[in-house]
């Protein structure tokens, strides 16, 4: 039998939930707090409160749990409608906020547990002394987070909102308007344990796919870096071309006046001698031309340059047509990665003391392009059991992961292999 003092109690405990649920669905919220809205929301929270007060002093407390969706939820989301223009994220806010307040009730359960003769009164007393901690916490930590996705897409505020929605429904069909849950039905026991694991299966599948995204955004990145510095390489060596002609072109009457000079004193050979030389100087800084492809012919050029700065024999034997069955980006990444990874191993041949030789092969027949790029390879190579070379370098590997992943979205085949001081890597796409 309930005592004025734990009627009391109960009716300052529902008002501190409603306090709670009031002031943290207004937090969760993207809202600029002018003083106009902070006297709105303190009036409309004195006014639900005196309803729940007159339902709750008119019939009982339980009878006021039991109107609380029509004499506190709604109006709330009614005004939270007003002020933010925003349906959805206001029933999702207090909804959230609702799934809050089952943090005091466990918090109650838990003092229950070790004092079991204290009854609903302490339960009472221990959910109004954790309010407004527990308030100050969720609006300090929490709440800035769950704003955040108000902005988000209309998919990911529906995901975040079902399971507030869910576990509100289940409350209150199972413990304020029936006795399912304490009477231990089956089902009802049961659905909050079925809910958690749809959504364990939903955050997986969701985290898998986010990975999958995140993966090719990666890839995408990593496809334009290598562009633009490849791009940058090919613009510097056709800068030099050019400063190199624009003054062969300033001197040539020079040159010509030398020239003559050595004709007219019987010098031909050393007219001879120096043609030769202005012509090597010429045919040094030109840009070579491998192909038809622009794309491949600038990576081509670029790797040549390179390779050609190290001491690396680099030779290239090229029939790339303009069109391919990949993109520019994609061949970028397959030509860029396999000729970094062969003079980085042409470096290392260099580097004890032995022949370096980089040898690209490239044509396209049937429809189907074939890539074959050759280096010298002394040092041993290891390979995984799918046959890929792998490497416990920090930072190394990157390439031949890219290059699969990029034969194996148009459906080709890719090969390494050593044989004979050789490093091989074949492609068909």
């Amino acid at each position: 039998m309930s005592t004025p003092f734990a009627d009391a109690l109960s009716l300052c405990n529902l008002a501190s939930v409603g306090i709670f649920g009031i002031v943290l669905s207004a937090a969760f919220c993207e809202l600029e707090w002018t003083r106009q809205r902070k006297l709105l929301l303190a009036g409309c929270t004195v006014l639900m409160l005196a309803l729940q007060g007159v339902v709750s002093l008119r019939w009982s407390t339980s009878f006021a749990r039991y109107l609380y969706p029509v004499i506190t939820h709604l109006p709330l989301v009614i005004l939270l409608v007003a002020m933010t223009r925003k349906v959805l994220w206001s029933l999702i806010a207090v909804l959230t906020a609702y799934l809050c307040c089952q943090l005091r009730r466990w918090a109650a359960l838990l003092v229950i547990a070790l004092f079991p003769t204290g009854g609903t009164a302490l339960q009472d007393a221990t959910e109004l002394v954790v309010t407004l901690p527990l308030l100050l916490a969720l609006v300090h930590w929490i709440a800035p987070s769950v704003r955040a996705l108000s902005h988000s897409s209309l998919k990911l505020q529906l995901q975040f909102g079902v399971i507030p929605l869910l576990s509100y429904v289940f409350d209150y069909f199972t413990r304020i308007y029936t006795d399912l849950l304490s009477s231990g039905n089956q089902a009802a026991v049961e659905f909050m344990p079925f809910v958690c694991s749809l959504a364990y299966l939903a955050f997986v599948l969701q985290t898998t796919q986010e990975q999958k995204r995140r993966s090719q955004l990666e890839q995408t990145q990593n496809s334009l870096n290598l562009q633009v510095a490849q791009a940058v390489r090919e613009i510097d060596a056709l800068r030099e071309s050019q400063r190199k002609a624009s003054t062969y072109r300033h001197d040539l009457r020079h040159h010509l006046q030398y020239i003559s000079a050595c004709i007219e004193n019987g010098r031909a050979e050393a007219a001879q001698e120096y043609i030769h030389s202005v012509c090597a100087e010429i045919e040094a800084s030109k840009v070579n031309i491998y192909c038809e492809n622009e794309a491949a012919n600038l990576i081509l050029s670029a790797f040549a340059t390179r390779a050609q700065n190290s001491g690396i024999d680099f030779r290239v034997h090229a029939a790339i047509p303009l069109v391919l069955p990949l993109p520019d980006s994609d061949l970028c990444v397959l030509l860029s990665n396999a000729l970094e990874n062969a003079l980085h191993a042409g470096q290392r041949q260099r580097e004890a003391g032995k022949p370096a030789v980089v040898e690209t092969t490239a044509y396209q027949k049937d429809g189907r392009l074939f890539l074959q790029i050759a280096n010298s390879c002394s040092f041993p190579v290891q390979f995984c059991a799918e046959g890929i070379p792998t490497t416990s370098q920090p930072g190394h590997g990157l390439g031949v992961r890219s290059i699969c992943a990029i034969v194996e979205q148009y459906g080709g085949m890719y090969s390494f292999s050593q044989q004979q001081d050789q490093f091989v890597l074949r492609i068909s796409l």
